[in-house]
């Protein structure tokens, strides 16, 4: 009977690693083609692993909280015949002849339909891991080490090359360079330091059959805290989705130099505008008409008169991205924030803009987001009037180079110009304010953007048609 691989799925081209949260199978279990297996997670969602054929579970690879790279083989599944691969599993099932670093080839079952191909083409690896054999070491440090996304996007912002990453010594498992290390290297580096004087240290290879644990990500320390607390206090531990969020933004800051800038739009006519098709528009189109698409309409309007604000920062390289896909911040039950993205948001009618919308925020809400749905954002939008808060200071999220805040929209009472003269009416009003990354967006643009951002809510045509 054969064995059939399952492997570590790509989950999007950013991704190149993730953590098992548990296991659903035990070896000796019976599983069913696409039958949920494990629950892993990355940086961005949580995600179910199916089984790839029905048979037995017959060897786990790697335990709970292990960090497995995209790609590696994470169990095993005992068939009676070869394995009936669904089409679309071409990310699940390993090819033929192709084995991790360290690793003997063994015989792989392969979807007919996916193509014979190197495995670094498959799975997105570092340059260090391609080809399956080991760089030349830099400074007597083992080259084929693997180097987390946060590591990777800390040394990629404050330009140390791979050679010299290499020559990092880690001390995480496996001799795994962590967020501390590098941290503390490029410090030493700036001030002159024996890091930065070339210091020869030979650290141990990590090998991508190798379980490595997962590490809570560090705020400020990897030591236990010994503060003592007096009085009478709850001590809650962050969850996971928590500890990613607080070490993004903490990151965001430190990367980006951020300038908020606010304004006020009176949305009077676009608040009059949903209340009168709101009902018409979710009978016609089977969904609801909520502000959201209503911001994001305008905001995509304004990203094509200054497209320098959908951009991101390489080194002394700005981007400017052509696509324009729109991070919508999302709470979830549990209180955590998750950003998913409306990809070509500029390519969709209202209707579209509401569909995405809706089905991203409910995906989110039931934990059924994809990897890819949290992918390849270019410019991001939160609601924070969600809340009741009238504005607020948004972080920006990375390697994005800004983000639009929208607050609750409240009745006031404000001066009116008309041709008779001046005079006080209440208004549906609302606060906007636009956090930018002041390395490439001065004051001018980031204000003079958000002010058009205001314009297109005012000036918004109330006899449209949707």
């Amino acid at each position: 009977m054969p064995l059939v691989d399952l492997v570590m799925p790509k989950m999007g081209e950013s991704i190149m690693e993730a953590t098992i949260l548990k296991w659903l199978k035990q070896p000796g279990d019976a599983v069913k083609q696409d039958e949920t297996v494990l629950e892993i997670a990355t940086d961005k969602v949580d995600t179910e692993v199916p089984s790839v054929a029905a048979g037995t579970l017959e060897e786990i690879l790697f335990q709970v909280n292990d960090v497995v790279r995209v790609g590696a083989i994470i169990a095993r599944i005992r068939t009676g015949t070869t394995a009936n691969v669904a089409p679309g599993d071409d990310n699940i099932l390993a090819p033929a002849g192709v084995a991790d670093a360290g690793q003997n080839s063994q015989p792989k079952t392969v979807n007919h339909s996916a193509p014979s191909q190197p495995a670094q083409y498959q799975y997105p690896a570092p340059a260090s891991m391609q080809n399956g054999t080991p760089r030349p070491a830099a400074n007597g440090v083992a080259a084929n080490r693997f180097y987390s996304p946060l590591v990777l996007n800390i040394a990629a912002s404050e330009g140390v090359p791979l050679g010299e990453l290499e020559s990092i010594p880690g001390s995480g498992n496996e001799g795994r360079v962590t967020k501390k290390d590098i941290l503390q290297y490029i410090a030493e580096r700036k001030a002159g330091g024996p890091s930065a004087a070339g210091s020869t240290v030979i650290a141990p290879v990590y090998h991508s059959t190798t379980p490595v644990r997962a590490v809570p990500a560090q705020l400020t320390t990897d030591t236990p805290s010994t503060v003592t607390y007096g009085g009478n206090v709850e001590i809650v531990e962050m969850d996971r989705m928590r500890r990613l969020i607080a070490d993004h933004m903490v990151r965001s800051k430190h990367t980006s130099p951020h300038v908020t800038s606010f304004s006020e739009a009176d949305v009077t006519h676009l608040v009059h505008w949903r209340e009168k098709v709101k009902k018409e528009f979710e009978k016609r189109e089977n969904t609801k008409l909520t502000f959201t698409p209503l911001f994001i309409e305008a905001v995509i309007r304004c990203i094509k008169k200054y497209p320098l604000i959908n951009s991101s920062l390489d080194g002394d390289k700005i981007i400017i991205k052509k696509d324009i896909n729109i991070g919508m911040a999302t709470a979830l039950p549990s209180g955590n924030l998750i950003v998913p993205v409306i990809r070509h948001a500029d390519q969709l009618n209202l209707t579209g803009l509401a569909r995405q919308v809706n089905g991203l925020a409910d995906n989110a809400r039931l934990n059924k987001l994809r990897p890819d749905d949290t992918q390849g954002g270019t410019f991001t939008l939160t609601n924070v009037g969600t809340f009741g808060s009238l504005m607020g200071t948004p972080i920006i999220n990375q390697p994005q180079v800004a983000i639009l805040a929208v607050g609750a929209i409240k009745k006031r009472p404000v001066v009116l110009e008309t041709p008779e003269g001046d005079a006080i009416v209440i208004r549906h009003m609302m606060y906007l304010s636009l956090s930018y990354d002041h390395r490439i967006i001065d004051g001018s643009l980031g204000a003079t953007f958000l002010s058009a951002v205001a314009r297109e809510l005012e000036q918004f045509p109330t006899e449209r048609e949707f």
